[in-house]
Formats: C-alpha cells, structure tokens, sequence
C-alpha cells in the first residue's frame, strides 16, 4: 500500500474514530486529542500494517490502545501510595482544617523533643522532614550518605523511644 493510499484510508475513517473516540472519553476535547494522537501513531506505524489485513480494525486497536494507556497513565499519576504503620495520609481527612488543642500541645512536646537533640542528629533530621533527599542531605552537610541514612534512623528511633506516650493508638483512645 501507498503512502498515498494510507493516508487516504486514514482520512476516510475520521468521522468513524472520532464517535469512537467520544464513546470511549465522554468528552468532545479529549475525544479530538485521542483521535489525533491515533493518527500520530498510525501515520508513524505505518510500515507495521500488514497489507491484505482490515485496516479499520488495526486503527481501532490503536485508538483503544492509546485510550487504555492514557488512562492507565492518569490513575498512577493520581494514586497515593501510603507506606505508613496505619494508612495515616489515605485516612486523614484533608478537609479539616481545625487544629485540636490536644494535637498543639503535642506538637509543642514533639518539636521540645527534636530541640534536645544533638546538632549532628537534629539538623540532618529536619532537613529530611522538609523534603530534602538523603544525598542532598550528604552534600550540604559533607557527609556520607549511608552516615545521613544512619543519624536520621537513629533520631526516628530516639524520638520514637522518647514519645512513646504519644503513640497513635493512645492519642485516639
């Protein structure tokens, strides 16, 4: 088959992966994107179609294909992946904003706690909570990283030893 005739099979069949495409998004825009992206892929793979073979339905796959991979994409994209002992951030609630007295005095406790510790264990500790990675960590403080790795495990088990009255199954009974 011809470039030509490819693209002129391709152009005839619009119409048809366009209503595909609407029942597949429910939505007219993401409907357009996917039958674009669809052309994309086809005009790309064209040397992939196997000649005498039905060509709307290798078309059809494509579509369905880039549909399923998109959305795919989409839910791990949106997934939250929750590693805590007790599912805290899939049950924590993000619509309450009230901060309990109780949890302030903890709060207060805790951030006592981290003060009381040495330099060399307290500041790599703080700058992980803040969101700094174990090798940045390493490079700011010139340290080694599996050195960054062990004070910040120590600390946690530390401040776990030290707070263990403010364990989440004696602050929720």
């Amino acid at each position: 088959m011809t470039s030509i005739e490819f693209n002129t099979k391709l152009i005839r069949m619009e119409e048809r992966l366009e209503r595909f495409a609407l029942s597949l998004t429910s939505d007219r825009e993401a409907a357009k994107d996917l039958l674009q992206e669809t052309f994309v892929k086809a005009l790309s793979s064209k040397d992939k179609f196997i000649e005498f073979t039905n060509f709307d339905a290798w078309t059809y796959t494509i579509m369905k294909n880039t549909f399923i991979n998109n959305y795919r994409k989409a839910v791990r994209q949106n997934t939250i992946v929750d590693q805590t002992e007790d599912l805290y951030y899939l049950n924590n609630s993000k619509e309450s904003t009230y901060i309990k007295p109780d949890s302030l005095y903890q709060h207060k406790e805790i951030s006592k706690h981290i003060d009381a510790l040495q330099n060399e264990l307290k500041v790599p500790f703080l700058m992980h909570t803040e969101g700094y990675k174990y090798k940045e960590i390493a490079e700011k403080l010139d340290l080694k990283i599996g050195t960054v790795k062990s004070r910040i495990f120590f600390t946690r088990k530390k401040l776990m030893e030290s707070l263990k009255d403010y364990a989440v199954d004696r602050i929720s009974a």
